[in-house]
């Protein structure tokens, strides 16, 4: 038990130490190189914090979404060994067709529109 506590208090304490010695050590003077937004070598040419288009993240999620569907149908070669390779290939069909669908209806919204 009290080899337990002896390394536990070493341990609390040596990490203490150290910690100490980070902040001791650690040179806190930014220049106003290293405040600037951008660090690539020119003065950057206006706001960082432009906010980016909604559209943007509308094709983002759409490309995730149909890109995650599409890899369901990774297994279709091996499962059309089956016993039963009609139900893979009317369960494929069905979710071929709900992607279509589901494009079409976006296309038809205007999700797939830049300018407007």
């Amino acid at each position: 038990m009290n080899m337990i506590l002896f390394m536990i208090t070493l341990s609390l304490a040596l990490s203490i130490v150290l910690t100490a010695l980070n902040f001791w050590l650690a040179q806190m003077n930014p220049d106003s190189e290293k405040l600037s937004p951008y660090e690539c070598g020119f003065d950057p040419l206006g706001s960082a914090r432009l906010p980016f288009s909604i559209r943007f993240f509308l094709v983002a999620i759409l490309f995730l979404l149909f890109d995650l569907e599409i890899a369901l149908l990774l297994p279709l070669p091996w499962a059309t060994q089956l016993q039963y390779p009609a139900t893979t290939l009317i369960w494929a069909s069905a979710l071929i067709l709900l992607l279509t669908l589901g494009l079409i209806y976006e296309w038809t919204q205007g999700g797939l529109e830049w300018a407007e």
